[in-house]
């Protein structure tokens, strides 16, 4: 008993200090584009991106910077943004950026 409660603590320290915690590179889509968002303008379903009012598109989705969905009453009131446009030119998936991941898009494009 006192064996595995030994082989517990240290794993969990193992995972603790493990580089796993720390913010992972997303995986962003290569066809988006870059734009900057103004939040806290326009009811749902407008944006703001631009300076262009642009549609969300039914079943979109807004990423925050830990690639959790936020909805749209959660925008911040400016922000680096990649996003991905459907057929229709409306807006499907809205990443908002980290400063490592827009520099890191402003050196490949």
């Amino acid at each position: 008993m006192r064996r595995w409660i030994w082989t517990l603590a240290l794993a969990t320290a193992w995972i603790a200090a493990s580089p796993s915690h720390a913010q992972m590179p997303r995986q962003l889509p290569a066809n988006g584009k870059l734009g900057d968002l103004v939040g806290g303008q326009h009811p749902l379903p407008l944006l703001q991106i631009n300076k262009q009012v642009v549609r969300l598109a039914p079943g979109g989705r807004i990423y925050d910077q830990h690639n959790r969905t936020i909805p749209h009453s959660h925008l911040p009131q400016y922000a680096a943004v990649l996003f991905v446009q459907d057929m229709n030119g409306h807006i499907s998936r809205v990443y908002i950026l980290r400063p490592e991941e827009l520099a890191q898009l402003q050196q490949t494009r």
